[in-house]
C-alpha cells in the first residue's frame, strides 16, 4: 500500500504558520521537535498532515507547489471567519461540481478551499470516498 503521509512546507516563521493553520483550519500539533538540526512540526488537519520545517522557503512565492487543496462541508462559514481575521480570500466561486475559494497563506502559499456538490459526485467516487465529506463506506 502506498499512501500520502504528509506535505512538507518550509516556514520562515514557524509559529506564525502554526497559528495560521490552528486558528483558521483547526490544525492540531501532533509533533514538535528537533530533527536534522531544525525545528520540525507535524500538524493534523482533518485526515491529512502538514510537516513544517523551521526554515524560510528557498524560493518564496509560487513555485513547485501551486496550491494545497482543503475540503470542507462548511465553506461559507470558513470564508466568513477568514475574512473577519483579515486573511486574503476570494469570493466563493461556484461550478456545478463544487464551490471554492482561493486563500493566501503564510510565505505566499496558495490554498484552495472547496466544498464538493454531493449531487454531482459520481457513484464511483462516492463509493471510494474520494471526498471526505461525500460518500458511503
Amino acid at each position: 500500500m502506498i499512501s500520502l503521509h504528509h506535505t512538507h512546507l518550509m516556514a520562515s516563521d514557524i509559529d506564525v504558520t502554526i497559528g495560521f493553520w490552528r486558528d483558521h483550519f483547526g490544525a492540531e500539533v501532533v509533533f514538535d521537535g528537533d530533527f536534522a538540526g531544525a525545528r520540525n512540526v507535524f500538524l493534523r488537519v482533518g485526515q491529512g498532515r502538514l510537516h513544517l520545517y523551521a526554515q524560510p522557503p528557498r524560493h518564496p512565492g509560487p513555485g513547485t507547489v501551486h496550491h494545497l487543496g482543503l475540503e470542507t462541508d462548511e465553506l461559507p462559514e470558513v470564508v466568513r471567519r477568514l475574512k473577519a481575521a483579515g486573511i486574503s480570500v476570494t469570493d466563493i466561486r461556484q461550478v456545478p461540481e463544487a464551490s471554492y475559494v482561493m486563500v493566501q497563506g503564510p510565505d505566499n502559499l496558495l490554498l484552495e478551499l472547496f466544498q464538493p456538490n454531493p449531487n454531482r459526485v459520481s457513484d464511483e467516487l462516492s463509493r471510494m470516498r474520494y471526498f471526505a465529506t461525500v460518500g458511503t463506506g
